[in-house]
């Protein structure tokens, strides 16, 4: 089964549930007191790559449509310490896939959220559901471990993707696994392992 397969679920087709995301917030609080994992305010939306003005069009009315949230709450996308920046940034990884990227402070994982939700939601809207593979928000514990809790998007389902520091395309399986049981209760976890993609190169990671 290729990467595409696994991360579309095409052998199990289920209708993609975006308000799953929501359920993220919560989750967040769960994980801190549990494992001491916070959020570090990067999020992502990753697709299969498309081109074309179509596209280019999307990206900009996801850009307009953050920007006019953050002007309503107050509330920029990039902080001053990083000196600010687009809402969404296009990033492109070393294995074909594009990243629509969202950077908030590590307290704001609700507006964080909202953002992972309207780049979705903009995409589905102008046609692109297809080329959809997953979302993702990054943490961080006290070691300097990188967690991400990832959200398949033709799933409907979470899981946890945890690379090893210092350690080249490896995975911290038993913190997957102890994560997976943390937060039974708080998300829809993605119950098929195999379906655990690593995303190496995701942002935030």
């Amino acid at each position: 089964m290729g990467l595409l397969d696994i991360l579309l679920g095409r052998t199990k087709p289920v209708a993609p549930d975006l308000d799953q995301l929501f359920a993220l917030p919560s989750a967040a609080v769960t994980l801190q007191a549990a494992a001491g994992f916070v959020p570090t305010g990067t999020g992502a939306v990753c697709f299969a790559t498309v081109e074309g003005a179509a596209f280019e069009q999307t990206h900009r009315e996801v850009q307009a449509l953050l920007e006019a949230d953050a002007d309503r709450w107050g509330s920029p996308s990039g902080d001053a310490e990083s000196g600010g920046g687009p809402p969404v940034e296009l990033r492109r990884d070393d294995y074909g896939y594009s990243w629509l990227v969202s950077t908030r402070s590590p307290e704001q994982l609700p507006e964080l959220v909202n953002d992972l939700h309207a780049v979705n939601s903009a995409m589905e809207i102008n046609g692109f559901g297809p080329q959809l593979l997953c979302s993702l928000a990054a943490f961080t514990d006290e070691g300097g471990r990188r967690l991400a809790l990832v959200y398949l998007y033709k799933r409907g389902t979470f899981y946890p993707f945890a690379p090893l520091p210092g350690v080249a395309e490896r995975r911290d399986n038993s913190l997957e696994l102890q994560v997976k049981a943390t937060l039974a209760n708080d998300l829809r976890i993605e119950q098929d392992l195999g379906r655990w993609f690593p995303v190496w190169g995701a942002p935030g990671l």
